[in-house]
Protein backbone atom coordinates (compact mmCIF):
# COMPACT_ATOMS: atom_id res chain seq x y z
CA UNK A 1 0.00 0.00 0.00
CA UNK A 2 1.39 3.39 -0.99
CA UNK A 3 1.44 6.17 1.56
CA UNK A 4 2.49 9.66 0.43
CA UNK A 5 1.82 11.40 3.73
CA UNK A 6 5.18 13.17 4.21
CA UNK A 7 4.12 14.29 7.68
CA UNK A 8 4.90 10.77 8.88
CA UNK A 9 8.63 11.31 8.14
CA UNK A 10 10.43 13.61 10.60
CA UNK A 11 12.68 16.24 9.06
CA UNK A 12 15.28 17.37 11.58
CA UNK A 13 17.85 17.70 8.77
CA UNK A 14 17.97 19.07 5.21
CA UNK A 15 16.61 16.75 2.53
CA UNK A 16 18.99 15.47 -0.14
CA UNK A 17 18.63 15.37 -3.88
CA UNK A 18 18.62 11.66 -4.87
CA UNK A 19 20.17 12.54 -8.24
CA UNK A 20 23.24 14.18 -6.68
CA UNK A 21 25.78 13.04 -4.10
CA UNK A 22 25.86 15.27 -1.04
CA UNK A 23 29.13 17.07 -0.33
CA UNK A 24 29.58 15.33 3.01
CA UNK A 25 28.98 11.91 1.46
CA UNK A 26 31.45 12.66 -1.32
CA UNK A 27 34.11 13.53 1.25
CA UNK A 28 33.31 10.38 3.23
CA UNK A 29 33.77 8.28 0.09
CA UNK A 30 37.12 9.94 -0.63
CA UNK A 31 38.24 9.30 2.94
CA UNK A 32 37.24 5.61 2.76
CA UNK A 33 38.99 5.14 -0.59
CA UNK A 34 42.12 6.85 0.69
CA UNK A 35 42.16 4.77 3.88
CA UNK A 36 41.86 1.59 1.82
CA UNK A 37 44.94 2.36 -0.27
CA UNK A 38 48.44 1.52 0.93
CA UNK A 39 50.96 4.32 1.44
CA UNK A 40 53.03 3.09 -1.49
CA UNK A 41 49.99 2.99 -3.78
CA UNK A 42 48.92 6.48 -2.78
CA UNK A 43 52.45 7.78 -3.33
CA UNK A 44 52.72 6.20 -6.78
CA UNK A 45 49.33 7.63 -7.76
CA UNK A 46 50.35 11.14 -6.70
CA UNK A 47 53.55 10.84 -8.72
CA UNK A 48 51.64 9.64 -11.78
CA UNK A 49 49.03 12.41 -11.55
CA UNK A 50 51.73 15.08 -11.20
CA UNK A 51 53.50 13.68 -14.26
CA UNK A 52 50.33 13.63 -16.34
CA UNK A 53 49.74 17.29 -15.46
CA UNK A 54 53.33 18.32 -16.29
CA UNK A 55 53.48 16.35 -19.55
CA UNK A 56 50.09 17.63 -20.73
CA UNK A 57 51.02 21.24 -19.96
CA UNK A 58 54.29 20.89 -21.84
CA UNK A 59 52.72 19.07 -24.79
CA UNK A 60 49.52 21.09 -25.23
CA UNK A 61 50.23 24.38 -23.47
CA UNK A 62 47.21 24.16 -21.18
CA UNK A 63 46.16 22.53 -17.92
CA UNK A 64 44.89 18.98 -18.13
CA UNK A 65 41.13 18.52 -17.72
CA UNK A 66 38.77 15.56 -17.63
CA UNK A 67 37.80 13.71 -19.64
CA UNK A 68 41.12 13.24 -21.42
CA UNK A 69 40.58 12.35 -25.11
CA UNK A 70 41.78 8.98 -26.38
CA UNK A 71 44.03 10.82 -28.86
CA UNK A 72 45.94 12.30 -25.92
CA UNK A 73 46.43 8.84 -24.42
CA UNK A 74 47.76 7.55 -27.75
CA UNK A 75 50.17 10.48 -27.89
CA UNK A 76 51.30 9.76 -24.34
CA UNK A 77 52.08 6.15 -25.22
CA UNK A 78 54.13 6.93 -28.33
CA UNK A 79 55.88 9.78 -26.50
CA UNK A 80 57.22 7.37 -23.89
CA UNK A 81 57.45 3.99 -25.60
CA UNK A 82 60.66 3.37 -27.52
CA UNK A 83 60.42 1.65 -30.87
CA UNK A 84 63.29 0.27 -32.96
CA UNK A 85 64.49 1.95 -36.13
CA UNK A 86 65.70 -0.03 -39.15
CA UNK A 87 69.29 0.88 -38.28
CA UNK A 88 68.96 -0.73 -34.83
CA UNK A 89 68.65 2.51 -32.85
CA UNK A 90 65.60 3.44 -30.78
CA UNK A 91 63.16 6.32 -31.09
CA UNK A 92 60.43 7.94 -29.04
CA UNK A 93 58.14 10.82 -30.02
CA UNK A 94 58.68 12.95 -26.91
CA UNK A 95 60.58 16.07 -28.03
CA UNK A 96 64.06 16.16 -26.47
CA UNK A 97 63.51 19.70 -25.15
CA UNK A 98 60.31 18.68 -23.36
CA UNK A 99 61.99 15.52 -22.08
CA UNK A 100 64.78 17.62 -20.57
CA UNK A 101 62.29 20.12 -19.12
CA UNK A 102 60.34 17.34 -17.40
CA UNK A 103 63.54 16.00 -15.88
CA UNK A 104 64.62 19.49 -14.77
CA UNK A 105 61.20 20.05 -13.14
CA UNK A 106 61.54 16.82 -11.17
CA UNK A 107 58.54 15.23 -12.89
CA UNK A 108 60.71 12.63 -14.64
CA UNK A 109 63.67 10.83 -13.08
CA UNK A 110 65.82 10.58 -16.20
CA UNK A 111 65.58 11.42 -19.90
CA UNK A 112 64.66 8.76 -22.42
CA UNK A 113 61.84 6.28 -22.93
CA UNK A 114 60.07 4.31 -20.22
CA UNK A 115 59.57 0.61 -19.81
CA UNK A 116 56.18 -0.59 -20.94
CA UNK A 117 55.23 -1.43 -17.34
CA UNK A 118 55.73 2.19 -16.29
CA UNK A 119 53.58 3.44 -19.15
CA UNK A 120 50.82 0.98 -18.29
CA UNK A 121 50.95 2.09 -14.65
CA UNK A 122 50.50 5.72 -15.71
CA UNK A 123 47.52 4.70 -17.85
CA UNK A 124 45.97 2.73 -15.00
CA UNK A 125 46.22 5.82 -12.78
CA UNK A 126 44.57 7.96 -15.46
CA UNK A 127 41.82 5.35 -15.76
CA UNK A 128 41.32 5.37 -11.98
CA UNK A 129 41.02 9.17 -11.95
CA UNK A 130 38.34 8.99 -14.65
CA UNK A 131 36.42 6.33 -12.75
CA UNK A 132 36.62 8.36 -9.56
CA UNK A 133 35.01 11.30 -11.37
CA UNK A 134 32.44 9.18 -13.24
CA UNK A 135 34.01 10.00 -16.57
CA UNK A 136 34.40 7.72 -19.60
CA UNK A 137 37.77 5.95 -19.47
CA UNK A 138 39.85 6.88 -22.54
CA UNK A 139 42.26 4.00 -21.85
CA UNK A 140 39.47 1.60 -22.81
CA UNK A 141 39.22 3.09 -26.31
CA UNK A 142 39.77 0.38 -28.97
CA UNK A 143 42.71 2.28 -30.50
CA UNK A 144 44.49 2.52 -27.14
CA UNK A 145 43.91 -1.13 -26.30
CA UNK A 146 45.14 -2.25 -29.71
CA UNK A 147 48.27 -0.11 -29.42
CA UNK A 148 49.13 -1.59 -26.04
CA UNK A 149 48.41 -5.10 -27.26
CA UNK A 150 50.74 -4.61 -30.23
CA UNK A 151 53.42 -3.13 -27.96
CA UNK A 152 53.27 -6.19 -25.68
CA UNK A 153 53.48 -8.54 -28.64
CA UNK A 154 56.42 -6.65 -30.13
CA UNK A 155 58.21 -6.71 -26.77
CA UNK A 156 57.67 -10.45 -26.42
CA UNK A 157 59.08 -11.01 -29.91
CA UNK A 158 62.19 -9.08 -28.88
CA UNK A 159 62.55 -11.32 -25.84
CA UNK A 160 61.52 -8.70 -23.28
CA UNK A 161 60.20 -10.12 -20.01
CA UNK A 162 58.99 -8.59 -16.74
CA UNK A 163 61.79 -8.04 -14.24
CA UNK A 164 61.65 -10.46 -11.33
CA UNK A 165 63.20 -9.86 -7.94
CA UNK A 166 65.60 -12.64 -7.07
CA UNK A 167 64.89 -14.52 -3.87
CA UNK A 168 67.22 -14.64 -0.88
CA UNK A 169 68.25 -18.27 -0.39
CA UNK A 170 69.90 -19.95 2.57
CA UNK A 171 73.58 -19.71 1.55
CA UNK A 172 73.67 -15.90 1.14
CA UNK A 173 71.43 -15.57 4.20
CA UNK A 174 74.08 -17.31 6.28
CA UNK A 175 76.72 -14.95 4.90
CA UNK A 176 74.60 -11.94 5.87
CA UNK A 177 73.97 -13.35 9.34
CA UNK A 178 77.70 -13.89 9.86
CA UNK A 179 78.20 -10.13 9.49
CA UNK A 180 75.81 -9.37 12.38
CA UNK A 181 77.61 -8.76 15.68
CA UNK A 182 76.15 -8.36 19.17
CA UNK A 183 75.67 -4.60 18.94
CA UNK A 184 72.13 -3.24 19.02
CA UNK A 185 72.17 -2.83 15.25
CA UNK A 186 73.61 -6.31 14.80
CA UNK A 187 70.93 -7.84 17.02
CA UNK A 188 68.23 -6.02 15.06
CA UNK A 189 69.58 -7.04 11.65
CA UNK A 190 69.98 -10.68 12.71
CA UNK A 191 66.39 -10.73 13.99
CA UNK A 192 65.12 -8.90 10.90
CA UNK A 193 66.81 -11.28 8.45
CA UNK A 194 65.68 -14.43 10.25
CA UNK A 195 62.19 -13.03 10.78
CA UNK A 196 61.78 -12.26 7.09
CA UNK A 197 63.12 -15.65 6.07
CA UNK A 198 61.22 -17.68 8.68
CA UNK A 199 57.82 -16.00 8.34
CA UNK A 200 57.28 -17.17 4.76
CA UNK A 201 58.89 -14.39 2.75
CA UNK A 202 58.07 -10.81 3.68
CA UNK A 203 58.21 -7.60 1.67
CA UNK A 204 60.29 -4.87 3.26
CA UNK A 205 57.10 -2.80 3.73
CA UNK A 206 55.60 -5.72 5.69
CA UNK A 207 58.72 -6.05 7.83
CA UNK A 208 58.76 -2.33 8.56
CA UNK A 209 55.04 -2.43 9.43
CA UNK A 210 55.27 -5.49 11.73
CA UNK A 211 53.86 -4.71 15.18
CA UNK A 212 54.52 -6.24 18.58
CA UNK A 213 50.84 -7.15 19.01
CA UNK A 214 51.03 -9.26 15.82
CA UNK A 215 53.57 -11.51 17.56
CA UNK A 216 52.27 -14.13 19.98
CA UNK A 217 54.57 -16.30 22.16
CA UNK A 218 53.45 -19.93 21.98
CA UNK A 219 56.25 -21.65 23.88
CA UNK A 220 60.01 -21.65 24.49
CA UNK A 221 61.77 -20.33 21.40
CA UNK A 222 58.50 -20.12 19.49
CA UNK A 223 56.21 -17.36 18.24
CA UNK A 224 53.31 -17.05 15.82
CA UNK A 225 53.23 -13.96 13.62
CA UNK A 226 49.92 -12.77 12.18
CA UNK A 227 50.63 -10.57 9.20
CA UNK A 228 47.28 -8.79 8.94
CA UNK A 229 46.66 -6.61 5.88
CA UNK A 230 49.25 -6.77 3.11
CA UNK A 231 49.62 -5.95 -0.58
CA UNK A 232 48.31 -9.35 -1.68
CA UNK A 233 45.75 -9.62 1.15
CA UNK A 234 44.41 -6.08 1.77
CA UNK A 235 41.80 -7.25 4.30
CA UNK A 236 44.11 -9.58 6.24
CA UNK A 237 41.58 -12.42 5.91
CA UNK A 238 44.04 -15.01 4.65
CA UNK A 239 46.36 -14.50 7.63
CA UNK A 240 43.49 -14.99 10.08
CA UNK A 241 42.31 -18.16 8.34
CA UNK A 242 45.84 -19.58 8.15
CA UNK A 243 46.43 -18.87 11.84
CA UNK A 244 49.70 -16.99 11.35
CA UNK A 245 53.28 -17.94 10.51
CA UNK A 246 55.45 -19.87 13.01
CA UNK A 247 58.77 -18.35 14.04
CA UNK A 248 60.82 -20.92 15.92
CA UNK A 249 64.33 -21.97 16.90
CA UNK A 250 67.12 -19.46 16.20
CA UNK A 251 64.74 -17.03 14.49
CA UNK A 252 62.68 -16.87 17.69
CA UNK A 253 65.80 -16.52 19.83
CA UNK A 254 67.15 -13.72 17.65
CA UNK A 255 63.81 -11.93 17.79
CA UNK A 256 63.63 -12.23 21.59
CA UNK A 257 67.21 -10.96 21.98
CA UNK A 258 66.44 -7.88 19.86
CA UNK A 259 63.17 -7.08 21.64
CA UNK A 260 64.81 -7.32 25.08
CA UNK A 261 67.90 -5.32 24.09
CA UNK A 262 65.84 -2.56 22.46
CA UNK A 263 63.28 -2.58 25.30
CA UNK A 264 60.38 -2.84 22.86
CA UNK A 265 57.02 -3.43 24.51
CA UNK A 266 54.57 -2.06 21.96
CA UNK A 267 54.39 -0.53 18.50
CA UNK A 268 56.77 -1.29 15.65
CA UNK A 269 58.72 -4.52 15.98
CA UNK A 270 61.76 -3.33 13.99
CA UNK A 271 63.14 0.18 14.32
CA UNK A 272 66.08 2.31 13.30
CA UNK A 273 69.12 2.36 15.56
CA UNK A 274 70.45 5.84 16.23
CA UNK A 275 73.51 7.23 17.90
CA UNK A 276 74.48 6.13 21.43
CA UNK A 277 72.63 2.82 21.05
CA UNK A 278 69.27 4.59 20.82
CA UNK A 279 66.22 3.14 19.08
CA UNK A 280 63.76 5.24 17.09
CA UNK A 281 60.75 4.53 14.97
CA UNK A 282 60.56 5.09 11.22
CA UNK A 283 57.44 5.50 9.11
CA UNK A 284 59.10 4.56 5.85
CA UNK A 285 60.06 1.00 4.80
CA UNK A 286 63.19 2.19 2.94
CA UNK A 287 65.36 1.82 6.05
CA UNK A 288 64.84 -1.97 5.84
CA UNK A 289 66.33 -1.94 2.35
CA UNK A 290 69.26 0.25 3.35
CA UNK A 291 69.94 -1.93 6.39
CA UNK A 292 70.03 -5.17 4.37
CA UNK A 293 72.12 -3.46 1.69
CA UNK A 294 74.65 -2.36 4.28
CA UNK A 295 74.96 -5.98 5.43
CA UNK A 296 75.66 -7.10 1.84
CA UNK A 297 79.02 -5.34 1.73
CA UNK A 298 80.69 -7.21 4.60
CA UNK A 299 78.99 -10.44 3.53
CA UNK A 300 80.20 -10.14 -0.07
CA UNK A 301 76.94 -11.34 -1.61
CA UNK A 302 74.75 -10.24 -4.44
CA UNK A 303 71.90 -11.58 -6.54
CA UNK A 304 72.65 -12.87 -10.00
CA UNK A 305 70.47 -14.89 -12.36
CA UNK A 306 67.58 -16.63 -10.66
CA UNK A 307 68.40 -17.24 -7.00
CA UNK A 308 72.17 -17.62 -7.34
CA UNK A 309 74.52 -15.45 -5.30
CA UNK A 310 78.22 -14.74 -5.79
CA UNK A 311 80.89 -12.35 -4.43
CA UNK A 312 80.60 -8.91 -5.93
CA UNK A 313 82.23 -5.52 -5.69
CA UNK A 314 78.83 -3.80 -5.80
CA UNK A 315 76.34 -5.91 -3.86
CA UNK A 316 74.21 -3.27 -2.26
CA UNK A 317 71.65 -2.63 -4.97
CA UNK A 318 71.04 -6.29 -5.77
CA UNK A 319 70.57 -7.49 -2.21
CA UNK A 320 68.44 -4.49 -1.30
CA UNK A 321 66.03 -5.49 -4.05
CA UNK A 322 65.77 -9.08 -2.90
CA UNK A 323 62.81 -10.52 -1.07
CA UNK A 324 63.24 -12.94 1.75
CA UNK A 325 62.38 -16.40 0.44
CA UNK A 326 63.17 -19.94 1.56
Amino acid sequence: MENNDSSLVPRPHPLLDPARLAEGAAKAIRDILAAGASANTARSYRTAVRYWAAWYLGRYGRAIALPVPAAVVLQFVVDHLARPRPDGSWRQELPPALDAALVAAGAKAAPGPWKRGTIEHRLSVLAAVHRRHDQANPCEAPAVRQLLKSARRAGAQRGEAPARKAALTREPLEALLASCDDSLEGLRDRALLLFGFASGGRRRSEIAAAQVDQLQPVGPDAYVFRLGASKTDPTGTASVVAGGKPIVSRAARALAAWVVAANIEEGALFRRCGANASVRRSRRPQWVRSSSAARAGPAGTRTSAGTAYAPSSSPRRAVSRSRWRK
